[in-house]
């Protein structure tokens, strides 16, 4: 299923801080990661954004949605779930925010808390392979073998 994420609910929850100038776009990078192993969709919601800066940003697999200085995240989370009329029972919304999780039930949206998703992300890079980085060396032997292909490949 897709989520709708509340960013600035949930950047405290992963480790990061609301005060530092980076911290929607760390945020970005670690919802891109968790969409290309879940292979799903996910928008995710800031508020604060000034004029001129304000909108809708494809980052990688993740719609980043940046409102408007003035305006709520929560707003913009509310009004993108009625948008969806009924395909928001679809959806699974991120937030500990309340009137957030009365949003998403009032349209049969699935929800679950800013704490809840940390830990199934925990979950989720534990269960992926740690790519193996170990040098590996070659023989001597391996060497000359493989020099001996390809250097009858060109005659």
């Amino acid at each position: 299923m897709p989520y709708l994420i509340d960013g600035h609910n949930l950047i405290p929850k992963v480790g990061l801080r609301l005060d530092s100038p980076d911290d929607e776009m760390e945020l970005v990078d670690i919802l891109r990661e968790f969409a290309r192993l879940k292979r799903q969709q996910v928008e995710v919601y800031f508020d604060g954004a000034p004029i001129g800066y304000d909108g809708a940003r494809k980052i990688g697999t993740v719609r980043a949605h940046f409102v408007r200085l003035g305006q709520t995240a929560d707003s913009a989370i509310r009004a993108r779930l009625n948008h969806m009329a009924k395909d928001a029972k679809n959806w699974i919304v991120v937030s500990s925010d309340r009137e957030v999780q009365r949003s998403a039930r009032d349209v049969h949206a699935q929800c679950i808390s800013a704490e809840e998703f940390v830990k199934s992300l925990r979950e989720l890079r534990n269960a992926v392979p740690k790519a193996n980085t170990e040098d590996k060396k070659i023989s001597p032997a391996e060497v000359d073998e493989w020099l001996k292909i390809f250097s009858h490949k060109g005659k």
